[in-house]
């Protein structure tokens, strides 16, 4: 990991910041949309730390640094950077960071972060294209992270649909009224209202953030996994079989992928996370009745092929 130093050193940085939200948090009675004002760099403070430690240490697994990933993850952490600044500097003026389009410093400033948001998913992209291109463990490790990436790209891009402008604010538009916000993270429902703890999730609506949320962490969530599986194997004999490891890690990406269609489909339709209505649960219930069967279908042991020494036995044996 030490060769991705510019990762390890954005990683602690934003460990340092999370910190600091955390006492702003606490001596900061301000409240912005509906949440304390520091609540927004805390999370994307600790959500980037996790980022760059993750990446820096998938990129470590590579047989040897590669000129474009080491700049594609100076691009990330350049990205992170501005777009934390952003986010601190219009909390210490008390203004939201994302969608305030009210003056023309704001949207300024919010049209800053979309361009990093965009450098951020592309640099991603360049780094997941490089974990495909070599060999990064045995096969169950190699695709945990490559699967886990491809997750992730996809996570960051739903992001996108925050920035589209809500019906009201369409309206606004068509009426040539000017609007403060253009796009959201609620849907159905405006942003601020009840929310659920630690995550900040709308509960009286469709939430955006959720399917982001899903998305980005499958990159920590199936290496997780799998190491988990490799802990259990230590006392389950059948665990030891790379082949068994690949297909349990196959069946989490799967259910992984599933979950992120999901509650991307479930917050588009304006509906809480916490609230699911019948189709959601039903479509809930098929997923885990498909994880379910893959993982026992993953889990059945494999025919060993005959090693050089059985194989004239068999052959003695079958001419007998």
């Amino acid at each position: 990991m030490s060769r991705y130093r510019s990762l390890l050193g954005f990683s602690w940085a934003m460990a340092g910041l999370a910190v600091v939200a955390a006492v702003g948090m606490i001596v900061d009675d301000r409240v912005l949309v509906g949440a304390p004002i520091w609540f927004k760099p805390l999370k994307f403070a600790v959500s980037f730390a996790a980022y760059g430690l993750t990446l820096a240490w998938m990129l470590s697994r590579r047989p040897a640094p590669s000129r474009v990933g080491t700049w594609a993850a100076h691009t990330v952490v350049v990205a992170g950077l501005i777009e934390m600044a952003i986010i601190v500097g219009q909390t210490l003026r008390g203004r939201r960071s994302h969608f305030n389009v009210e003056t023309p410093l704001d949207r300024g400033l919010f049209l800053v972060m979309g361009g990093t948001i965009i450098a951020l998913w592309v640099a991603t992209l360049v780094l997941a294209a490089l974990l495909f291109r070599a060999r990064l463990g045995d096969r169950a490790a190699t695709w945990a992270i490559r699967l886990g990436a491809l997750i992730a790209l996809a996570g960051l891009l739903l992001g996108g649909l925050m920035l589209m402008p809500t019906p009201e604010q369409q309206a606004r538009q068509a009426a040539g009224l000017a609007s403060a916000v253009v796009g959201a993270h609620g849907v159905g429902v405006p942003d601020g209202g009840p929310a659920m703890p630690l995550t900040g999730w709308n509960t009286t609506g469709g939430d955006l953030r959720v399917p982001h949320f899903v998305g980005m962490h499958a990159l920590q969530a199936l290496p997780l996994f799998l190491l988990g599986v490799e802990a259990l194997a230590r006392r389950r004999a059948r665990l030891r079989d790379e082949r068994v490891r690949l297909r349990l890690v196959l069946t989490a990406a799967g259910f992984l992928t599933g979950l992120l269609a999901l509650v991307t489909w479930q917050a588009l339709r304006g509906q809480a996370l916490i609230h699911p209505d019948a189709p959601t649960l039903l479509a809930l219930a098929a997923l885990v009745a498909a994880t379910t069967a893959g993982g026992h279908a993953a889990l059945r042991p494999t025919r060993e092929t005959p090693t050089d020494t059985e194989r004239p036995a068999r052959a003695t044996e079958l001419t007998a």
